[in-house]
């Protein structure tokens, strides 16, 4: 099944607002076998967006629009689908009494602007937004379906599970899809492509291998679609899955779908260890990526972002000596923040960072993208440079990423 998404809105194409709307529904429908068809965004004009309907209906059978459903005069969006679809604007009772609720619970006195938002097209249904007052809205027409989801994020990926439970219901099919994820680390995309080659030349009729790269981590995805009451495709795909994690070797970090701390915590758990983290040039990211997944605290101790060289000494224990002679940036100074970072939280792992972010800062011997990192398990330290092109952002990213992954491999060659 097709889908597409159009995105509305003057402040997606301003740059204002960035969407991470489509990204969220192609992620939920994804694992369901639907395929994303196009992603368009459009500004907030009833001509632009009554276009980008009828292309999206040209290649898809159903279309989720996000956005355009506030309470303010450019929130045009259920105008254009009544003229699109038909309908006039009727009083939702329903809607009316999720609004009341929403504002209640949050204190705050309703005005007559939300309360327009009860004000529905006759020719739609109603999802109720449990997460916000925008109604979700699911138009239908010559067997085509539209939905409009309000653009707040938050509401957005709140409600996607119940829209993707009701299009599932709605358009019923009698294949399955099988899908499973390795996670592979160590190894340039194309070399991986290389390797893998003879495997994906004699996988099976109905699978399909994807390579989805992020930096520092590469997903691998096979795909199966067969029949629903084919028994004997299950086996064929498992089996395909399992030669898959064989030809990986040490390059596959995880079975599995997950980020490079999601990997990480995993990791520990398994082996019951606990870890720390102490940051200079990272600047606390590793710990807010850590512990933005709950129940990160059964084997997180705690983070210190020792920027200065001065907390380094004071905090991490890191010698003054060796800050004179070799800089911050060293292998003398990480691997002693990794002990000393242990040694504060009683943490039996840790992993240090520090680096030359950018854009200025750098040297001949050290320029900027330099990053050093060490790893510490009960009192063995590893440490190695880096040199990360891009950006500060991208530098930040990439070490971030690259700490955790290697504290990964770090545990698994002392098992």
């Amino acid at each position: 099944m097709k889908l597409s998404i159009i995105v509305i809105g003057d402040e997606i194409l301003l740059g204002q607002v960035t969407d991470t709307n489509s990204g969220a529904i192609a992620r939920t429908f994804d694992p369901l076998g639907w395929q994303v068809a196009s992603v368009s965004t459009v500004g907030d004009d009833a001509r632009d967006i009554s276009d980008a309907l009828n292309r999206a209906f040209d290649s898809s059978d159903f279309v989720i629009t996000t956005g355009g459903l506030g309470p303010t005069k450019d929130d045009i969006t259920k105008k254009v689908l009544m003229e699109n679809f038909g309908g006039r604007l009727v009083r939702d009772e329903s809607v009316s009494e999720n609004i009341r609720r929403v504002f209640d619970l949050r204190g705050l006195r309703l005005n007559a602007s939300t309360e327009a938002q009860a004000m529905v097209p006759s020719s739609c249904r109603v999802i109720q937004n449990l997460y916000g007052t925008a109604p979700i809205m699911w138009f239908e027409r010559d067997g085509k379906v539209l939905v409009s989801m309000p653009g707040v994020p938050f509401e957005t990926e709140g409600m996607l599970p119940e829209v993707a439970r009701q299009a599932t219901e709605h358009y019923h099919s009698d294949m399955q899809l099988l899908h499973r994820s390795a996670m592979v680390t160590g190894i340039t995309e194309s070399a991986l492509s290389e390797r893998l080659e003879n495997y994906e030349r004699g996988l099976a009729p109905g699978l399909h291998l994807a390579y989805l790269p992020t930096p520092g981590l590469i997903r691998l995805r096979l795909d199966g679609h067969a029949k629903v009451d084919d028994t004997e495709f299950r086996q064929v795909f498992d089996r395909a899955f399992s030669k898959l994690c064989h030809e990986l070797g040490r390059n596959l970090i995880y079975d599995g779908d997950a980020t490079a701390a999601e990997i990480l915590l995993d990791t520990l758990r398994r082996r019951n260890l606990t870890v720390a983290s102490a940051e200079s040039c990272t600047g606390g990211a590793i710990a807010s990526r850590i512990t933005a997944i709950a129940g990160a605290s059964d084997v997180y101790l705690g983070s210190v972002v020792s920027y200065s060289n001065d907390v380094k000494h004071k905090v991490l224990g890191v010698s003054v000596d060796d800050l004179a002679a070799h800089g911050a940036v060293s292998r003398p100074v990480v691997e002693q923040m990794a002990r000393g970072v242990c040694e504060l939280t009683g943490a039996r792992c840790a992993m240090a960072t520090s680096g030359i972010a950018g854009p200025g800062g750098g040297s001949p011997e050290k320029p900027v993208g330099t990053v050093w990192m060490a790893w510490c398990m009960d009192g063995k330290v590893n440490s190695h440079e880096f040199h990360f092109p891009g950006n500060r952002a991208r530098v930040i990213d990439r070490a971030t990423t690259e700490a955790m992954l290697q504290l990964v491999n770090h545990i698994r060659n002392h098992e």
